[in-house]
């Protein structure tokens, strides 16, 4: 299987391997280059930090228009705003 990969240069990952760039180390295929446990750290701790951005800026977003609405619809209830069609308007 690994034999066949490495003939046709399937693609691990973002980068593109051909058997050229990898390593033969006394019959053991090796990658050009060995992540280390700290690199690897290093891009999880980016991946979630990069998530939690991107979380939080959705969540405000998601907020400002339900509270938005409620208010518009807390507003139109108590009649300080007028309903937009005739049928549409909220009553106790």
């Amino acid at each position: 299987m690994l034999q066949t990969l490495l003939k046709t240069g399937q693609i691990f990952g973002r980068m593109k391997m051909s058997p050229k760039d990898w390593i033969w180390n006394g019959g053991k295929v090796e990658p050009p280059h060995k992540l280390t446990k700290e690199e690897v750290q290093e891009m999880i701790d980016d991946a979630i930090r990069k998530h939690n951005r991107n979380a939080s800026i959705i969540s405000f977003w998601v907020g400002w228009v339900v509270l938005a609405l409620f208010a518009e619809g807390l507003l139109r209830l108590i009649g300080v705003i007028e309903p937009l069609f005739p049928w549409l308007k909220i009553t106790l």
